[in-house]
């Protein structure tokens, strides 16, 4: 029989043969599950924001349109955490969270929350919610395979469930990989076994997706971002740029966490009345953008992850003053968005860092592909504080010219991490019990019954 003090000896026994073939088999409806909750906010987006007024008799989204169905959203939201189990999901403005799987009665109301966040127009991203979903999925998976199965066996495959759903979302079960095993903190031994099975389930998962993007026409999710110009390789002056885009990183990030963190304690407690007024707030953002570039509303609404891409390939239609103003409109609506709805903070943090990194790209010496990959990087750490998943997601979007710039955006990630820490307020002496870490199974659930 195999001890915690001995985690390696697991992976000799037959029970955890038998948590990676479970791992394998719930990998495949959990990312199905997964592309199928992103397809529907995609076409809840498109249904909303573009056929809805032309249906109506509108030649185009009219500017007022999204306070409305801002301050719907509000009360959506509110009303599901008011009224429905658990508290639907993380609170965005404390950080990226990735561990502990929610209960089975708690998926209800992280699905509505995220879903009305989301397909509405909120500034928050489909991660953090898919990350609990699909835990919480697991959960019910094996607590359905076998009633009495040890609760680090469910934690195991909780978090293999987690996996199959982010990765679903990045295109990459490596990538989601680093995101988790970064958040989660987990190292040496204990990481090899619950990342053996997060990987299985992210690769069965992966199949199903990829599938399903082909079979139905609608495609599959990724982050690469093509038809860049081409990067050749930095040089001193963009070594510069990177501290200098690290420093402003980390402020604005440190502001946007200020603005998610002070917001938050004034709506909790009146959020049936205060959050649609949150909603609106960011709907006036957008509003104010659209009427002072003649942009649309969906640059500061939304996420970001689809407009990241129409962002860098058009970069040249948008003047710094336009550059600075998304930045100030989108951080804002971000930050207002971390304070009151539910998501997860990647994808606004990546857009809001490259519209930075556009705006400064118009000084000399910056080339923009670099500016904006640094930006991305570095605002994405200052939210998220994962370097390394930051770097990765940052090049990653890159595709070739991603390894050349990687030394500017390790530095740019290096310096804004520093400098977020320094900027953070010390938190108070606590005798509350840290959550523990995720630990392997002592008993999985075995491959046959003799």
């Amino acid at each position: 029989m195999t001890t915690a003090s001995d985690p390696l000896a697991l992976l000799r026994t037959r029970s955890y043969v038998g948590l990676l073939v479970l791992a394998g088999i719930i990998g495949v409806p959990i990312s199905a599950a997964a592309w199928g909750f992103l397809d529907l906010v995609n076409v809840l987006q498109s249904l909303i924001f573009t056929d809805l007024p032309h249906a109506l008799g509108f030649k185009a989204e009219p500017i007022w349109w999204p306070l409305p169905l801002l301050a719907l959203s509000g009360v959506l939201v509110a009303a599901t955490i008011r009224y429905l189990p658990g508290t639907a999901g993380h609170l965005p403005a404390k950080g990226f969270q990735a561990g502990g799987a929610p209960a089975p009665i708690e998926l209800p109301g992280i699905f509505f929350a995220a879903l009305t966040s989301l397909a509405l127009g909120v500034v928050i991203g489909p991660e953090a919610p898919l990350i609990a979903l699909g835990g919480g999925l697991g959960v019910c998976a094996v607590r359905l395979a076998k009633r009495d199965v040890p609760d680090r066996t469910a934690t195991a495959v909780a978090a293999a469930g987690s996996f199959a759903a982010v990765s679903t979302l990045l295109g990459s079960p490596i990538l989601g990989a680093f995101l988790l095993m970064e958040a989660a903190g987990l190292g040496g031994a204990v990481m090899d076994l619950v990342l053996l099975p997060g990987l299985v389930a992210s690769g069965t998962g992966a199949l199903i997706f990829v599938g399903l993007g082909t079979w139905t026409g609608l495609g599959t999710f990724s982050l690469s971002i093509p038809n860049l110009p081409h990067f050749a390789r930095p040089d001193a002056a963009e070594f510069g740029w990177a501290i200098g885009i690290g420093l402003a990183a980390a402020v604005v990030g440190a502001g946007i966490r200020w603005l998610g963190l002070y917001l938050q304690d004034r709506v909790i407690p009146r959020m049936l009345w205060l959050t649609p007024l949150v909603g609106l707030a960011i709907a006036g953002l957008a509003i104010a953008f659209a009427e002072g570039t003649g942009k649309g509303t969906s640059e500061v609404l939304f996420s970001g992850q689809s407009a990241l891409g129409p962002l860098l390939s058009h970069s040249a239609t948008y003047s710094v003053g336009a550059l600075v103003l998304l930045v100030a409109c989108k951080g804002l609506a971000y930050g207002a968005s971390l304070s009151s709805f539910r998501g997860g903070p990647i994808f606004p943090a990546l857009f809001v860092g490259a519209a930075g990194g556009l705006a400064l790209s118009h000084a000399p010496g910056l080339p923009f592909v670099a500016g904006a990959a640094m930006g991305m990087g570095a605002m994405m750490v200052a939210m998220l504080r994962l370097p390394l998943t930051s770097v990765l997601i940052a090049t990653l979007l890159l595709l070739s010219d991603g390894l050349a710039v990687m030394p500017l955006v390790i530095v740019a990630v290096a310096v804004a991490y520093v400098a977020s820490a320094r900027l953070s307020p010390i938190p108070a002496p606590s005798t509350a019990v840290a959550p523990a870490t995720p630990a392997p199974p002592e008993e999985a659930v075995p491959a046959s019954r003799s």
